[in-house]
Parts: C-alpha cells; structure tokens; sequence
C-alpha cells in the first residue's frame, strides 16, 4: 500500500502532466468547504501554482454557514483566488418552471440533483470562458457506491480522487497540514455532508466510511468474494447491500471523466484510467 507522500507525488505529478498535455495552464474546480474539494485545491495548487487554481463557492438553499466559512478559511490559508456565486435563485427558478411537469410532486432525489447540476453548468462555463480544465472532486468509495450524481458532481476533465478512498483522503488531508495547517481542522473534524438537503449527512445514504472502505478495499483491491468477506464491524447484510449497490451504479463507471489511478485497481475501465510514474 502506497503512504501519503508516494500518493501525494501520483497525484501532484499527474495533474501536472495532464495539463502540460493538453495545453491548459488554469484549474476550476468547486470548494464546498467539505474535505474532498479542499484536499484537491490543494493538490492543484501544488501541481499548477497558486495563481492558475481557481475556486467556485456556489452555496445552495441547504448550505450551512460552516460550509461557506470553512470554504473561504481553505482559500485564505492557501490564497486561492474564488469567486462566490450563490444558486439559490437558479435552482428556485427550475422547481418553478418544471412543477407542472412534475405535477408538483414532492421533493425527492430529482431536486437534489438539480443542484448538482446548476453548479456543474456554472463550472463548466467559467472553464469554457477561461479556457481551463475542471476538477472533479469526487473519491473512490462515493465512485462504487453510485454517490455522485451524473452532469453533477462527476463532471470534470479529469477525477483527481477518483481512486483514493476516503478514509485515504482523511490521510492526505493529514499529511498536507503536516507542516502548517493548509485544510481547516474543521473540514476535516466535521462529518461529511453533501448538503443536498436540510441536515444531510453522508452516513444518511452509506455505511459510515470506516466501515465501507474496508470491504470496498476487500471486493476491488483483494478481489475477494462477498461471501467470505469477515471483517471487523460488518456483517453479511452490509456486504450484500453494498455489492448490490456496487452493480446498479456500475454504469455511471463509464460516463465519468477519466481517472488518476493510485492503484492496480481502479473502478474505471482501464481505457479511462490516467496513470503518472514519478
């Protein structure tokens, strides 16, 4: 298993020559003020320099204020440059043009994705007028279990975390505050959230990440059957509901953007698979 330096130099090294490659200088990518988009501003910056890394703060109706504090925190520790551009009117303006459509239905999975996707229009606007590349946020383990919502969340050039789980981004996060405090200790204290709707938690939708990653880790990188999985805090109806999940989201596999492997085993198929030797 590679440390937090072999993967931070993948990753660092990656974007890098991704760029170099296709002629771009500029990244784009979301700060939410959740650990995932801080630990790719970071790596970005890093690879690209401080002054080609640009952050999009987009809070939506059920954003907390820590969310856009701990956001704006990232950015000063690191000077990121950002713009804030909040969607709350965008996204009422779809619920009122599309409620006789939806024969105004409750709210459900429909809407929450409708946010997603009012950023990724927003992200990829600003990369198509500053002629820069974005940078999908999303890790590993949201990537098999189907959490990220398609022309949302997973829209991007290139998935930087697309192959670290997020018990592994926890570690990186650690690792790039080894000498002074880069991401928020907040960011990375607090549980996660997508903040799709009023008090969403991560753990709401999937097993608690120290619970998951062990048995993703298992199924993918140890290719060991469902059956004969033992391991600690799990049990055969957790393994059977994850596997299932697994195989209802395996499509979105293959229209997600390409990803910076750190592994032998990456989700994606190998023709999408981006791999940098330092």
């Amino acid at each position: 298993m590679k440390t937090s330096a072999e993967i931070y130099k993948i990753l660092t090294g990656g974007i890098r020559q991704y760029f170099m490659e296709a002629g771009k200088k500029t990244a784009v990518l979301g700060i939410s003020g959740g650990l995932d988009s801080a630990v790719v501003a970071c790596l970005a910056q890093d690879a690209l320099g401080k002054e080609n890394v640009h952050g999009l703060l987009m809070p939506g109706p059920y954003s907390t204020v820590h969310s856009l504090t701990d956001a704006l925190k990232l950015c000063n520790l690191n000077n990121i440059n950002y713009h804030i551009i909040p969607i709350d009117a965008i996204f009422y303006k779809f619920l009122r043009e599309l409620a006789p459509v939806f024969n105004h239905a409750q709210h459900d999975l429909t809407e929450e994705n409708i946010q997603a996707r009012i950023r990724a229009v927003i992200l990829m606007a600003y990369a198509n007028k500053k002629d820069a590349l974005v940078l999908n946020t999303s890790n590993k383990s949201e990537l098999a279990m189907g959490y990220g919502t398609l022309y949302g969340d997973l829209v991007g050039a290139m998935m930087v975390l697309g192959d670290l789980y997020k018990t592994g981004v926890y570690e990186l996060a650690e690792f790039l505050n080894g000498k002074q405090e880069r991401i928020p200790e907040h960011t990375i204290s607090k549980e996660p959230s997508a903040e799709l709707r009023l008090d969403q938690k991560d753990s709401d939708t999937l097993p608690e990440y120290y619970v998951l990653d062990p048995i993703l880790h298992a199924l993918i990188e140890e290719e060991r059957p469902a059956e004969d999985l033992k391991l600690p805090e799990t049990d055969p109806d957790t393994v059977a509901e994850i596997v299932k999940r697994m195989k209802l989201s395996s499509f979105k596999a293959h229209q997600v953007p390409p990803v910076l492997a750190v592994t032998d085993h990456p989700l994606l198929p190998e023709f999408k698979c981006l791999r940098y030797n330092p």
